[in-house]
């Protein structure tokens, strides 16, 4: 197969470069690096793109930007794809206040040019759309949650499993970045719907792995995990650090993707998450940290939660697990630490934190 990943040195584009790769597909990747852009020198992917270059086979790289759509339909006309895995966005719940049309040209405006261009001139390419759980903005807030000493819960047992695809998408407030995201949704859902290509959405829970490059402001596992192993300071904002996230590791999500991209389902939507198994607060990853790698966390708390912010989400991965059977979780959250905690270190040789 031929395959385009767009965000390509991110990390659910260089996951899939590397997964398709390695099978012997052609990859295509686009970046631009305009992470960079976003978070300044600590979100620059230039390191994990001469990484794919190392130990990839079949991987080519064109530095081309999303939101020009000439660039992007001359890319189709001179290549025919036959997957398109979409990760290119801008990814920042809070960034994106600050840079409000950007966020919007990135996440809404680059969804339709590569929808537009797959529509023109490989109609029957399977299309796969990373989207995410801050399309529900937060009315995931509004079900009945009980306090522990660690973590918030759901109070009900009907919701022991997490939010699940009926949740409502609009009367919600989702920050800017979660209204982007939802354009670009909506819009990829209906090149399914209305014109019957073989697209598929991902809302996708904490998305994360080692190649993830994670800043405080987007990519909390990854950033956490990178301030315990150099001794940084981390700050915890809001809800007294109960906060509850699905951790996934990328793979898994590739993984999944493969599973729709031999049986696609057009327009169809799908929570994309570590699921009730790979649930954990805030309060939780720095314990875990501590008991795995030994690593102590220097934070701070701050009571003041992020816009919008969920305050337990878990995704409820019934639907895609109904759909395509033969797909499950296969990293624990131990063994995505464990992994983030031994590539981290790697990457920061000289450096001796606290050790507990």
């Amino acid at each position: 197969m031929k395959i385009l990943v767009t965000g390509s040195s991110g990390l659910i584009g260089s996951e899939a470069v590397e997964y398709f790769d390695a099978r012997g597909n052609q990859i295509v990747g686009i970046d631009n690096n305009m992470r960079r852009e976003f978070f300044g020198p600590k979100g620059d992917t230039t390191w994990n793109l001469e990484r794919l270059k190392r130990h990839t086979r079949y991987f080519s790289h064109q530095d081309l930007d999303i939101r020009d759509r000439e660039a992007i339909f001359n890319l189709f006309r001179d290549q025919r794809f036959d997957v398109i895995v979409h990760c290119a966005a801008q990814p920042s719940h809070d960034k994106a206040c600050e840079i409000p049309i950007l966020d919007f040209e990135v996440n809404a405006l680059g969804t339709v040019n590569l929808l537009e261009a797959t529509r023109l001139f490989c109609p029957e390419a399977v299309f796969l759309h990373m989207s995410t759980n801050k399309v529900y903005g937060d009315a995931p807030n509004e079900i009945p949650l009980v306090e522990t000493e660690t973590r918030y819960e759901y109070a009900r047992a009907e919701d022991f499993n997490g939010i699940n695809e009926e949740c409502r998408i609009d009367r919600s407030l989702h920050s800017l970045f979660g209204a982007s995201k939802a354009a670009g949704d909506i819009v990829a859902q209906e090149y399914g719907r209305y014109f019957g290509m073989k697209v598929g959405i991902f809302r996708g829970g904490c998305l994360t792995g080692p190649s993830h490059s994670g800043v405080e402001l987007h990519g909390f596992l990854s950033y956490l995990v990178h301030v315990a192993v150099t001794g940084k300071p981390y700050t915890i904002f809001g809800y007294q650090g109960k906060q509850v996230r699905d951790q996934i590791h990328s793979r898994d999500v590739i993984l999944a993707m493969e599973a729709f991209i031999k049986n696609p389902r057009p327009g169809e939507v799908y929570n994309l998450g570590g699921g009730r198994g790979n649930s954990i607060s805030v309060l939780e990853c720095i314990q875990l940290i501590q008991e795995i790698g030994g690593y102590k966390v220097n934070w701070t708390y701050v009571d003041r939660n992020r816009v919008g912010d969920h305050i337990c989400y878990i995704s409820d991965l019934s639907k895609f697990k109904k759909h395509f059977p033969e797909w499950s979780i296969t990293r624990s959250l131990g063994n995505i630490i464990d992994e983030m905690i031994k590539f981290e270190v790697q990457r920061q040789p000289t450096v001796t934190p606290d050790r507990v």
